[in-house]
């Protein structure tokens, strides 16, 4: 028997959007930075509680709307798989000495007036090489966070600088999964995407750099040599550094390079550094598990518990042991929790056709080259924000307007470019989104506060938008109504 849904009305689709946008306002207003550690879920569930109420009204069953969801949350189990192994990854490279190690050399190497700067640019290259901008992160982000703590600097520059070359690399990489994903969807080749892609992202991405140095010489640094000196020797005294520390990072960016699957290579990452905290790190070991209340049997014990748990330091240097302290999958969890009622929503809202009403709608009445890219990287941020999950904003959008850029003579090289413009890049700036969570859990910055500094993030979608409407490599085609009637009148002739 086939059941019969009523189409939703524009009233239907913007009720919940409308009702979500007010209770993470809301949210925000009386919880701030605390926001996504429960309201922000309360909030997302009530949201598609309305709507799969909407649902119902037009003719959905509820055993329709749970399938719904159950997909929703299957397509995120990948990403939560990954969230939880680098939960154990930070904590087994904080013990191992690997992070203190980078931390010690990136206190030594970088200047502090060139220091965003150098981040962001670090960062680029990582991630252009494994093609993760997650993992690039999880790694010598963290690092680089740790080396803004030590020489005084802003840690919400220091994000946004990590956030603009993280995914500046990971756009551009074929590795990429986005980057792969948005010629698929869009029906483009994948080394013409990407080259048609530099169009924007090479000048927005200089952009943010020179920025990024101007705001680092006139940056007013609580740097001195002294302090640098004291946060070395902090450093030496409590961990052995050295080059053979940076071994597990190498072996996991080996992995990235040989495109071995995020989950086992970060896996793999975090139970090597369990190793190195064993055989380098004896007396860190030692020092944690006699805080802990269970017997270390040779270090077993204390790396265990430090994958699922994370570390604590208790040096005589309290800002050392904020800066070293963390990790574990545990410390995952909130972020999980997030990200699965955000999807949750999405489902529903994409289930009973609330979202495809709205985008459709805000559709109508784009003519030229500039309209579409316009409304397409508008409709892909909407996309992040409402369903929150970067592949979705990518899909969805790119589903739905296809066909539409061929109607209009524009070729699906447009598209797919707006889909990486306005899906991938918006994604880390919302703290709900699965790519901003995830930031704010690996950095311990919250998206709120980083996202002005995200200037790479911010920067290439206007300019995107700004091409499209000055006419700067806009690439068309003849549109289908018309090169039928060509072919017509040809045969007539």
């Amino acid at each position: 028997m086939t059941q019969n849904y009523k189409e939703p009305s524009l009233l239907d689709s913007l009720i919940p959007i409308i009702f979500l946008v007010f209770l993470l306002s809301s949210s925000v207003f009386l919880f701030g930075n605390d926001s996504s550690s429960g309201p922000n879920q309360i909030a997302l569930l009530l949201a598609m509680a309305v709507s799969a109420l909407i649902g119902m009204k037009n003719g959905y069953k509820w055993k329709d709307i749970e399938e719904g969801i159950i997909k929703g949350i299957t397509v995120s189990l990948g990403a939560i798989l990954i969230l939880l192994a680098v939960g154990s990854l930070i904590g087994t490279w904080l013990l191992s000495g690997t992070v203190p190690t980078l931390i010690y050399y990136g206190l030594e190497l970088l200047n502090p007036s060139l220091f965003y700067t150098a981040t962001s640019i670090i960062c680029a290259v990582v991630a252009m090489s494994i093609g993760s901008s997650w993992t690039t992160a999880a790694t010598v982000g963290v690092a680089l966070m740790g080396v803004s703590n030590g020489m005084g600097m802003s840690e919400a520059i220091t994000a946004g600088a990590v956030i603009s070359g993280a995914y500046f690399g990971d756009k551009i990489s074929p590795l990429s999964e986005t980057t792969n994903l948005a010629p698929a969807v869009a029906g483009t080749d994948l080394f013409e995407h990407i080259r048609y892609m530099l169009w924007t992202t090479i000048p927005s991405m200089l952009i943010a750099l020179i920025i990024f140095t101007i705001i680092g010489f006139n940056a007013s640094s609580e740097a001195s040599s002294e302090r640098i000196a004291e946060m070395q020797i902090l450093l030496n005294q409590e961990f052995n550094i050295g080059w053979q520390m940076l071994i597990p990072l190498v072996v996991l960016l080996t992995l990235a390079i040989k495109k071995m699957p995020a989950f086992p290579a970060v896996s793999i990452g975090a139970l090597l550094g369990g190793l190195w905290a064993i055989v380098f790190q004896p007396e860190v070991i030692q020092e944690v598990a006699s805080r802990s209340d269970v017997a270390s049997y040779g270090g077993l014990t204390v790396v265990w518990q430090t994958l699922y748990a994370g570390v604590e330091f208790n040096t005589s240097n309290a800002e050392l042991n904020d800066l070293l302290s963390g990790g574990g999958m545990a410390n995952m969890l909130t972020t999980i929790w997030l990200i699965m009622c955000a999807l949750t929503f999405g489902s529903v809202l994409e289930k009973v056709g609330l979202l495809k009403r709205a985008v459709s709608t805000f559709l109508k009445g784009a003519k030229s080259a500039g309209d579409m890219v316009t409304r397409t990287i508008l409709t892909c941020f909407g996309t992040n924000l409402i369903t929150a999950d970067q592949y979705m904003s990518i899909i969805m959008p790119g589903r739905m307007y296809k066909e539409e850029f061929a109607k209009r003579g524009l070729h699906q090289l447009n598209l797919s470019r707006s889909l990486e413009d306005g899906g991938t890049l918006t994604s880390p700036l919302i703290p709900w989104n699965t790519c901003g969570a995830y930031m704010h859990s690996v950095l311990a910055v919250h998206p709120f506060e980083y996202a002005i500094y995200a200037l790479f993030n911010l920067i290439n979608p206007v300019l995107a938008i700004i091409y499209a409407f000055v006419g700067i490599k806009i690439l068309r085609i003849e549109p289908p109504i018309q090169s039928a009637e060509k072919d017509v009148a040809q045969t007539a002739n």
